[in-house]
C-alpha cells in the first residue's frame, strides 16, 4: 500500500513488521460478539509509549483517527475500527511488561498491554494480592479495563478499576506523553486528570501504563454455592452475608435459571453442585485469618440463612480446586450464551434495593411483550450490576430475534433501569453500541460538559470518533 501515511507509522515503530496492511486482519477488526466489522487502513503496534506517541503525532499530521485496542474482548463495540478502511487501529499487546512491583508502597506499574491474569500472576509471585478479576482475565489488557473501568467479580470488596489505579501514563490526542504513574494514595493538585481518562474508552487520551494499587493475600478463601427460591431470597441473603463476614464479603454472584440451563446444555461437563433452582447465589470471603478460623463463621452464616428461610440448600468447596470449578459454572455463562447464539445484552446497575422490583416486573414485561424469549440474569448482585440479557425463544432464529427486536427489547430494560434511579451500563462501557441510548438518557448538562472535555482534549477528533459521543 502505498498511502503516504504508511511510511511515516513504519518510521514510527521502527520497521514495517509492526505495521500490518492487507491479509487477514479480523483478529483486530471484528470484536468479540461478532457484531461490529471494521476495516482498518492499517493495523499498528507499537513497542513503548513514545512510539505510541509518534504513531499518534503521525495520524495527526495526516488527518487519520486512531482506535486503541488492547485483548479485543470488548462487547459494546468500542475498540475496534469502522468500515471506512480509513482509521488506524493501534494495538497495544506488545506492550505488555510489569515495570515495577513495589512491595512498601503495595503497588505495581504495568504497561497498557499487560493481560489481566499475567498481572495477578506477576503480584502472587510477590505475595500479594491484585484483585481486579473477571471472566476475560485470560485475554483482556490492563489497558482496556481502566478504559472502560471495568468492575468483575471483587468491586464488592475492591472497587471497579478506577478505585485500583494510583496513576496512570498517557498520550495524548496531540501525540505528548503525560507520566502521572506516582503510586501515591493522596495526591490533591488540581483536577483528577486519572480519574478523567479512566472510562473515557480511549475518547480522550491512550493509556499506555498504569500504577495499580495490591493487596495482601488472603491466608483463605472460602467458596459456597446456595440455592434461593427468588431473588427477594438473594437479596436477604446479601444483607445477611453483609452481617456474618463483613469486610471479609468479596464475591456475591447470582444466576437465575435459564443461565445455569445454557450452561448445563452446551457444558455437560461441567458439575452442578446443587439441584436446578430458579436462583443459585455463588458468595466467596477471603480471610486474614486461616481456614480453620473462619471456616465457622461461614457454616454460621448459611445455618442462619436456612433458618431464615432465604435458601433451601448449599454447598460450600472443600478444596481450591472446588473452588475453582464452582467459579467456572458462573464464568461459563457468557460463553454459552454465545453457543446459543446472539443475544441482546444488557450491563445495567441498580441500588439493591430496587432489584427485586426491576426483576419481577421487567421479567413479565418482556415476557408479555416477546412470549417464549429467555431472561438470561446473572451478575454481581454484591455490587447492583446485573447482566440481563434476553435469549430468543427455543426455536427462534437468534440473529432475527436480535435484528427485529433489539430496539424495542431496550425500550422496556432501560425505561425500566433509569425509572429506578440506574444505569445503562455498569461496566462494559457506552462504546458504539449504546451511544445513542446515552444521548437519549444522559442529562443535557452532563453530556454538554462531556462534549466540552472532549473538544478541549482533541478538538480534531483523533482519537476513537464516534464512541460514548
Amino acid at each position: 500500500m502505498n498511502h503516504p501515511l504508511i511510511a511515516a507509522l513504519r518510521q514510527a515503530v521502527a520497521g514495517a513488521s509492526n505495521v500490518l496492511v492487507g491479509g487477514d486482519l479480523s483478529a483486530y477488526e471484528v470484536d468479540w460478539r461478532k457484531r461490529w466489522h471494521g476495516k482498518a487502513l492499517a493495523v499498528v503496534r507499537p513497542g513503548s509509549t513514545a512510539e505510541v506517541a509518534a504513531v499518534v503525532r503521525a495520524c495527526a499530521g495526516h488527518g487519520a483517527s486512531v482506535v486503541a485496542q488492547g485483548g479485543n474482548t470488548g462487547l459494546v463495540g468500542g475498540g475496534v475500527p469502522d468500515a471506512s478502511g480509513q482509521q488506524v487501529l493501534l494495538s497495544l499487546t506488545r506492550m505488555n511488561r510489569v515495570r515495577e512491583i513495589d512491595a512498601a508502597n503495595a503497588t505495581m506499574t504495568l504497561e497498557a498491554g499487560c493481560v489481566l491474569k499475567a498481572a495477578q500472576e506477576a503480584a502472587a509471585q510477590q505475595g500479594l494480592l491484585f484483585p481486579l478479576s473477571l471472566a476475560a482475565e485470560g485475554s483482556c489488557t490492563i489497558g482496556g479495563n481502566l478504559a472502560t473501568n471495568a468492575g468483575g467479580t471483587q468491586v464488592l470488596r475492591f472497587g471497579n478499576a478506577r478505585e485500583l489505579c494510583l496513576g496512570i501514563e498517557v498520550v495524548t490526542a496531540q501525540g505528548e506523553i503525560w507520566n502521572g504513574l506516582a503510586g501515591l494514595r493522596k495526591d490533591n493538585t488540581g483536577y483528577d486528570l486519572r480519574d478523567l481518562m479512566i472510562g473515557s474508552e480511549g475518547t480522550l487520551g491512550i493509556i499506555t501504563a498504569a500504577t495499580m494499587q495490591l493487596h495482601p493475600l488472603p491466608a483463605a478463601q472460602l467458596t459456597a454455592f446456595a440455592a434461593c427460591n427468588d431473588v427477594a431470597a438473594c437479596v436477604t441473603l446479601l444483607q445477611l452475608a453483609r452481617q456474618h463476614l463483613g469486610a471479609s464479603l468479596t464475591g456475591f454472584e447470582v444466576m437465575a435459571a435459564p443461565a445455569l440451563e445454557l450452561v448445563a446444555r452446551h457444558f455437560p461437563q461441567l458439575p452442578r453442585p446443587l439441584p436446578a433452582a430458579a436462583w443459585t447465589v455463588l458468595l466467596e470471603s477471603a480471610e486474614a485469618e486461616s481456614e480453620a478460623q473462619a471456616r465457622p463463621r461461614f457454616e454460621a452464616l448459611l445455618q442462619a440463612a436456612l433458618e431464615r428461610g432465604c435458601i433451601d440448600d448449599a454447598v460450600l468447596a472443600e478444596s481450591v480446586a472446588q473452588a475453582r470449578a464452582l467459579w467456572h459454572v458462573r464464568e461459563s455463562i457468557p460463553l454459552a450464551q454465545a453457543m446459543e447464539g446472539p443475544n441482546i445484552k444488557h450491563d445495567i446497575a441498580l441500588p439493591v434495593s430496587a432489584i427485586v422490583d426491576f426483576v419481577r416486573r421487567t421479567d413479565a414485561a418482556l415476557q408479555a411483550a416477546f412470549p417464549g424469549s429467555r431472561v438470561i440474569n446473572f451478575g454481581h448482585l454484591g455490587d447492583g450490576n446485573l447482566h440481563y440479557n434476553l435469549q430468543a425463544a427455543p426455536g427462534v432464529a437468534a440473529q432475527e430475534f436480535l435484528d427485529v427486536h433489539e430496539r424495542a427489547v431496550n425500550r422496556i430494560v432501560y425505561d425500566a433501569v433509569v425509572a429506578r434511579g440506574g444505569s445503562i451500563s455498569a461496566e462494559h462501557g457506552i462504546g458504539a453500541l449504546k451511544r445513542d441510548e446515552l444521548h437519549e438518557r444522559k442529562s443535557p448538562v452532563a453530556l454538554a460538559m462531556m462534549r466540552a472535555i472532549k473538544q478541549a482534549l482533541d478538538p480534531r477528533g483523533t482519537l476513537n470518533p464516534g464512541r460514548v459521543l
